[in-house]
């Protein structure tokens, strides 16, 4: 299973340049967690962008669905990063990932592993919310989805 995940509200640049989860922010990644555990999640790595936001959601879910997972930032979930480089990651990867990202990139990464195609089209994401999916053969296929 791969679990993608939208970072949970952060603060506004002009509040904070690093922009990290707000308070409301925090609550809900926290609550995302609890709720994809809830549902079986239990990925054997947790990858994410790097950016603070991204990393505190992140360790939310990490915390919440598996802790002895490994926690790491990876190249290619930024917001305007092409789809190819983390599509070919999760392709390889053995076990179950949960990757937290940003927008744009999220919808365009899903739109990717559900139709195959490399056309830059978007899928419908949930704002702060996520998407699991599981692999049938070639193609990943949509299991439910939390916000």
């Amino acid at each position: 299973m791969i679990y993608l995940v939208h970072h949970a509200e952060a603060v506004p640049p002009h509040v904070d340049h690093m922009r990290p989860l707000s308070s409301a922010g925090l609550a809900h990644a926290e609550d995302l967690g609890r709720r994809l555990a809830a549902r079986g999640a239990r990925p054997s790595a947790v990858w994410h962008s790097g950016k603070l936001r991204a990393r505190q959601t992140a360790e939310a879910c990490w915390r919440a669905c598996n802790p002895a997972a490994s926690f790491t930032a990876v190249r290619g979930v930024q917001p305007e990063d092409e789809v190819e480089t983390i599509a070919s990651a999760l392709a390889a990867e053995p076990g179950d990932v949960l990757v937290t990202g940003h927008l744009p990139h999220l919808p365009r990464l899903l739109h990717r592993l559900l139709t195959g195609r490399r056309d830059g089209g978007a899928a419908d994401f949930p704002l702060h919310g996520a998407v699991a999916l599981a692999r049938e053969g070639d193609v990943w296929v949509e299991q439910w989805r939390e916000s």
